[in-house]
């Protein structure tokens, strides 16, 4: 997001951090370190700007981001996007399955409600290379040459790579704030259209067939040299939270993103919500470079596999 909001020319892109972090951030940036025990160095390290982009991990203690929330509207900061990027916050009975409807509703409750700031939360799908890097999530071993398909692997879901997001924030984040003239269209939209409410992008909307397709693409495999299995999603799903309520935090991951392959259209955004990404003057991306950069991660990185 920092880089692509760089690359506009129209940011002055400042990242707030611990004073004690190590964190390498790209060149260009603007950088103001932090106590987050101490809510007057976040305000003061938020004064004068224009939006505050939340991005914390799942790791972060609890309260963070309602300590940043509150500082940024003691700071003035009049747009917040709040920690969202993921499945449809939207969607009442998803948020309600996944465990992170409550959570994200009340962020978005409190930005209203202290008055100052209004929210804009970006939808985007889960992250594909992260994803198709994990075998809980999209079901893909590439070690193992390996698939689970959720019931038949043809249900759609919108999925983002992570230039995408970062391309949608800064297109966001550089529209005018007020509409010209007497009204607004999807050629030239404005910030004030999504005044509270949601922007819906995406890179792809795939199935985990698609998904399959490019994988045999990208490794120059034939489907015989893969082990493919069929899981009924919802069994799948109750099988995670079984394991969640043991106390297994990978039973999360199997849930999460079980969930949005059911076949109720939950995950495919496209279809129920329309995406934004002509709006935003978003570019088509190539299937198969996401997949390539997803496998390249998959041999770099062990999330809990």
């Amino acid at each position: 997001m920092a880089e692509a909001l760089l690359k506009t020319g129209k940011h002055v892109v400042t990242a707030i951090t611990r004073a004690d972090s190590s964190t390498q951030l790209p060149e260009g940036l603007e950088t103001k370190k932090i106590d987050y025990d101490n809510h007057s160095s976040i305000v003061d390290a938020l004064r004068g700007q224009d939006a505050l982009i939340i991005t914390l991990g799942a790791t972060a203690p609890k309260d963070t981001d309602a300590s940043l929330i509150k500082a940024a509207a003691e700071a003035n900061v009049p747009w917040v996007l709040p920690n969202e990027w993921g499945c449809d916050t939207a969607d009442e009975s998803l948020c309600a399955d996944t465990f992170v409807g409550d959570g994200k509703r009340a962020l978005r409750e409190l930005v209203s409600s202290l008055g100052k700031s209004s929210w804009v939360a970006v939808s985007t799908g889960f992250w594909y290379e992260w994803s198709l890097a994990i075998p809980t999530a999209y079901g893909f071993d590439f070690d193992g040459r390996a698939v689970t398909l959720f019931d038949d692997g043809r249900t759609e879901i919108v999925t983002s790579t992570w230039p995408q997001v970062g391309r949608a924030v800064a297109a966001l984040l550089s529209l005018k704030i007020h509409p010209d003239g007497d009204g607004d269209d999807d050629e030239s939209p404005c910030l004030d259209r999504f005044r509270n409410s949601h922007v819906y992008v995406g890179s792809f909307t795939v199935s985990q067939r698609d998904m399959l397709d490019s994988v045999l693409r990208v490794t120059g495999t034939s489907i015989d040299d893969w082990k493919v299995t069929e899981e009924p999603v919802r069994e799948r799903y109750a099988a995670g939270v079984e394991q969640m309520q043991t106390g297994d935090r990978m039973g999360f991951a199997k849930a999460l993103y079980s969930r949005v392959f059911f076949p109720d259209g939950s995950g495919n955004t496209e279809k129920t919500r329309g995406l934004h990404n002509r709006a935003l003057g978003l570019p088509k991306e190539d299937l198969d470079e996401a997949t390539k950069a997803a496998i390249q991660r998959a041999k770099e990185f062990r999330w809990g596999q």
